[in-house]
């Protein structure tokens, strides 16, 4: 009966991994966002409570992962049984699944980046269920690294393995604070302001934004450590170090045939003095800036993003107790990301008009959202049930977020090779 039982839990792991594959097939063919679930467990900042009275109640945890795809919410009301809610995504993490094990759901996306696809990995939920933890981590610790760090090594790994192309890499780092996007590689306090303006194509395009070449992952986590103390904090009562802006990461890849890196290579050592890149803060030993005599020889094969969002959290002004220039803050944040949940619904919805330019936010990420690329989105919940109402917002937007059929994503090669037969013609 062992025996039995073991082949049977064997034949049922096989099954569900061939049914998650048919249905991420699936997901590819229709060009749905992605949506992962991660609940976080109960941390000691849950149990500070403004009443001990209350305490035992709002420890409850109501938030459970029952299954690798679904959610139970249970709504306990006093005096009654609780209900319970079922909520089901590609993937549903619980409390005791590692940084490690959230990368590994998350690493097959960034394959796609070097087959010519942009992507966006962005994580959403209120303030204190675990967004940045999950994005960027602890650096010291490799095992508590988030996703950020893991895919920009994961990346270069993968350039590594591609000895016949030449790959360039630049970083940009932005943050929408108070509805205005900042450029934080600017060398100023806070940032430099930008705008979000729409191109002739449609498309969305942050003006003036500066690109720092990396080389390696280490170069990208050390231009990001070095700007995330200008990110805009402030302490509540939820959480002591709450994030009051949404953090956008870059990473531009180029693609290059292996006869325009020769050239690179080889006209670096005749570089004028004083040249520059056009794209780049500063010159870097992996972008050469020297300009090829032969457009059609060191024409990029394609140009692709990944874009990591680690946006601030939704949370009630009564619950966080803030006041003053942090209630400005809390109301730009539950702003934005409301008019993303209206871009959601409109195009779940395919409303002929989508409402990106509502706020910054869904103005920059318009390209994401409702664009070619392929989008995961991370919710974040708390399991217990003084967030509860919050948590329950979180997971309605995930819902909501699997409804939309994006357009299907595209090969930015495929898209240059067109332009250029084109042109040819």
């Amino acid at each position: 009966m062992e025996r039995s039982l073991v082949d049977e839990r064997e034949r049922c792991n096989a099954e569900r991994q061939r049914r998650k594959e048919i249905h991420n097939t699936l997901v590819e063919l229709r060009g749905n966002i992605r949506v992962h679930c991660r609940v976080r467990p109960v941390l000691p900042f849950d149990r500070v409570q403004s009443s001990s009275e209350s305490s035992s109640a709002s420890l409850e945890e109501v938030i459970t992962a029952i299954s690798d795809d679904t959610v139970m919410v249970t709504c306990v009301k006093s005096g009654t049984l609780g209900q319970h809610k079922m909520f089901e995504f590609e993937r549903v993490h619980g409390p005791d699944d590692s940084q490690n094990v959230v990368f590994e759901e998350v690493k097959p996306l960034l394959t796609s980046l070097l087959d010519g696809y942009n992507v966006c990995i962005m994580a959403y939920g209120q303030t204190g269920s675990g967004k940045t933890h999950t994005m960027v981590g602890s650096q010291p610790q490799r095992s508590l690294q988030g996703i950020i760090p893991k895919a920009a090594a994961e990346l270069f790994r993968l350039i590594s393995e591609k000895p016949a192309e030449s790959h360039t890499v630049e970083v940009s780092v932005m943050e929408v604070h108070n509805n205005e996007v900042f450029d934080l590689l600017v060398p100023d306090d806070g940032g430099l302001r930008r705008d979000v303006v729409t191109t002739s194509s449609g498309t969305s395009q942050v003006t003036s934004l500066t690109y720092k070449p990396v080389c390696n992952a280490a170069e990208v986590m050390q231009i990001i450590g070095s700007v995330l103390k200008l990110r805009a904090q402030c302490p509540t009562r939820i959480h002591a170090n709450s994030s009051r802006s949404h953090l956008i990461v870059t990473l531009t890849i180029s693609s290059k045939s292996p006869n325009a890196a020769a050239l690179a290579h080889a006209c670096h050592s005749f570089d004028e003095p004083g040249a520059s890149a056009a794209s780049s803060s500063s010159a870097s030993p992996c972008h050469s800036p020297c300009p090829s005599p032969s457009p059609s020889v060191s024409q990029a094969q394609f140009r692709t993003k990944l874009q990591l969002v680690d946006l601030a959290g939704s949370e009630c002004v009564g619950m966080s107790g803030v006041s003053g220039a942090a209630l400005w803050e809390v109301s730009c944040i539950n702003r934005s990301l409301s008019a993303l949940a209206d871009v959601l619904g409109a195009l779940a919805e395919q409303r002929p008009h989508v409402p990106y330019r509502n706020s910054k936010l869904t103005h920059l990420l318009q390209d994401v959202i409702g664009g070619d690329a392929k989008l995961l989105l991370m919710l974040c919940v708390s399991p217990t049930q003084r967030f509860l109402t919050e948590s329950l917002h979180s997971l309605a937007l995930g819902t909501r977020a699997r409804q939309v059929q994006k357009d299907l994503p595209r090969q930015k090669s495929a898209t240059l090779k067109k332009k250029n037969q084109t042109g040819a013609d």
